[in-house]
């Protein structure tokens, strides 16, 4: 069975770079979709409530965070990516610094 992680990051509230970083991830570059897929990273998405983004990821047996951060690490087309991305983006409060998305406590579950 796949593991699902939840994490969140909030974006600079300018609604220009909200809209430029929405028309980013609508043509996300090749290289970082391969890096999330060879990850084991099965199946993402990303919300956005106002400045607040909210990711789902469903990884198999895999994926660790640790080797995604080792491999991103490497990988000068990820790395360009994210210095991108702060562009964008600010950590939520409480983040340790420049620490992106954090992750989230489940604090319900319905099982139907």
């Amino acid at each position: 069975m796949n593991k699902r992680y939840c994490l969140t990051l909030d974006l600079i509230a300018d609604e220009w770079l909200i809209a430029e970083y929405e028309e980013m991830h609508r043509k996300v570059w090749p290289e970082i979709i391969d890096s999330i897929t060879v990850a084991g990273i099965e199946d993402m998405e990303i919300y956005r409530a106002g400045t607040r983004l909210f990711m789902i990821m469903e990884v198999n047996d895999s994926f660790s965070f640790d080797k995604k951060a080792e491999m991103d690490a490497g990988n000068e087309k990820v790395q360009a990516w994210e210095t991108l991305m702060w562009k964008y983006q600010q950590a939520v409060p409480g983040a340790r610094p420049g620490e992106k998305w954090i992750m989230m406590d489940k604090i319900f579950e319905l099982k139907a």
